[in-house]
Order: C-alpha cells, then structure tokens, then sequence
C-alpha cells in the first residue's frame, strides 16, 4: 500500500452532534463500508461528539482529498436522512498528518481509539461504541 495518515474532521461550528446517538449511528456507516475503501484502508478511527479521527492507508491510485470528501459527503447525507433539522454536518476541510516511517503505527492506534477515555466519555474504551481498528482483536 502507501502512504499512512492521521486524518480529523469537525463538525460545523464543533457542535457536539454525535451526543445524539441516532446522528452518531448514521455517521458511522459511511466511514465503515467496505465499498468507500476499495482504494485505500481504513485502520483505526474514532468518531467524537464533534469530530472524527481515522488511521488511513491510501492505495496507489487514492488522493486523499477525493476519499475524505467521499466520507464526509455520504455520511453528511446518511446524518440527513435521519436528523433533516441539521443544516450543516461537517466544517469546509480537515486535517492531515503523514506518518513518518519512526512513528509507531500501532501506538498511535491507540492513541486515537483511546479519546473516548481522555475526553472522559468513558472508563474502557470497549464501552464506547464508535471506534474500530483493524487490530481490535489482536
């Protein structure tokens, strides 16, 4: 594969959107469809009151500003069908970090399924029920 990024969305104007789980459930679906990766992988993510966070691996055909705005658009649309009162889902842009090769990948896994328990959302991150890792169950 190729390239590893640390990607962030927000939420528009960082509501805290995903308190709702109805809007947290239609969010997820997208970010978690096998057929929105067939050009990348997804590793690790977590969906936050008002942001997401994902482990992404880009394949040697993906840009990661196509698959980013894929997620954000389908899950915009999926957050819709089920909250029509919301005008707005995610702020213009995100976040991205290139790993470099010294970085540990499975450390900053962790790192990212772990906000639930930092942000005091939850004691384990095994009750939180938004996040996922291709290393869960190793």
């Amino acid at each position: 594969m190729g390239q590893i990024y640390l990607v962030t969305f927000v939420t528009f104007a960082r509501v805290k959107l995903f308190l709702d789980p109805g809007a947290a459930d239609a969010c997820v679906r997208s970010p978690v469809d096998p057929r929105n990766w067939q050009s990348a992988r997804l590793l690790a993510w977590v969906l936050m009151p008002d942001h997401w966070h994902g482990l992404v691996e880009l394949g040697a055909r993906a840009e990661l500003s196509h698959l980013v705005r894929h997620i954000k658009a389908c899950s915009a649309r999926d957050i819709r069908i089920r909250r029509p009162d919301v005008p707005a889902v995610w702020q213009v842009g995100f976040h991205d970090h290139a790993l470099r090769q010294e970085e540990g990948l499975v450390d900053l896994a962790r790192y990212v399924v772990l906000n639930p328990v930092r942000a005091g959302l939850v004691a384990r991150v095994g009750e939180y029920p938004y996040w996922d890792s291709v290393w869960r169950d190793s």
